[in-house]
């Protein structure tokens, strides 16, 4: 059974794919499933990477996706966007997080964009996470200053908690990165251009960034209590298992989702939130965007 299993989590062909944290956790691990099967990876990170880069510096963002463009010849078959830090101490942690998370996501995938359309059906993983919708109270003016691309204003929107708020902006950081891959995704840009563009919400895996927020005492103590129906935490290795199968030719017709593998802590907490009708407020653009069709892209 596992021997079939595998099979059909092959990504069919023989592509070239950018990883953004490719030295660790499950960009590593994603890295070498891929390379298993034969596959060329190009690797970005801060260390043992192919190309080294500093994702939480614009010019260190500029750097790796040029860098990767030229390597892979201005074709890419499918990008994971791994890279991230979680919350933590030290008074620049909340900026390093906005810069990271949502910056060094969004500005080398739209930068690698021409090169995914002139591949075959690409496919894109953007690594987000069941914080989006698990961390209560997380302030809509720090989501919104993080799609408007002003990481200083999602910061200081957030000063008043001190080093607590890195906590707040971990999870603003996941819920602005997995709106802005559905906004995105259904456009003729992505979708229209054969890419396929989706979500992948990890709940605790034992990655270095779980490893860092168990060492620290009070989160560490806050993520052993976290619910987790299923019991323990996940392994990096299982969640390539779902990249790769995101990247395979299985997942033609995935497109904007963001799926949770979570062990049911998001069904734990909300388990009547979603799915739900559309509202009479929204029915307006429901109803515009239906006349529309794909056009709103």
């Amino acid at each position: 059974m596992r021997t079939a299993r595998r099979v059909s989590l092959i990504v069919e062909g023989i592509g070239t794919y950018a990883i953004t944290g490719s030295a660790s956790g499950m960009g590593l691990h994603t890295a070498r499933r891929l390379r298993a099967d034969g596959h060329r990876v190009i690797g970005v990170d801060l260390r043992d990477a192919d190309v080294i880069a500093d994702l939480s510096e614009p010019h260190g963002r500029r750097a790796a996706a040029d860098a990767v463009l030229a390597s892979a010849g201005g074709v890419l078959d499918g990008a994971v966007l791994a890279a991230g830090l979680g919350p933590g101490s030290g008074g620049d942690r909340s900026r390093l997080i906005a810069q990271v998370n949502f910056l060094g996501v969004v500005e080398p995938l739209t930068a690698w964009r021409p090169a995914l359309a002139a591949a075959d059906r690409a496919k894109v993983v953007v690594i987000a996470s069941n914080s989006a919708s698990t961390v209560p109270l997380v302030p809509r003016r720090t989501i919104n200053a993080l799609l408007a691309h002003d990481p200083d204003k999602a910061v200081r929107s957030l000063r008043l908690l001190g080093e607590r708020g890195s906590a707040l902006m971990y999870a603003a950081s996941k819920i602005a990165v997995s709106r802005w891959v559905r906004r995105h995704s259904v456009t003729r840009d992505w979708a229209g251009a054969g890419i396929r563009l989706n979500a992948l919400a990890p709940g605790a895996v034992m990655t270095p960034l779980l490893e860092a927020q168990l060492a620290e005492p009070l989160e560490g103590k806050a993520v052993r209590r976290f619910p987790i129906p299923v019991g323990g935490f996940g392994a990096a290795d299982q969640l390539a298992e779902w990249i790769t199968f995101m990247l395979s030719d299985a997942a033609d017709f995935l497109c904007g989702s963001v799926i949770f593998v979570d062990g049911g802590t998001d069904a734990f907490f909300r388990p009547a939130d979603w799915p739900d009708s559309v509202p009479l407020r929204a029915l307006p653009r429901y109803l515009w965007r239906f006349a529309r069709g794909t056009e709103t892209g």
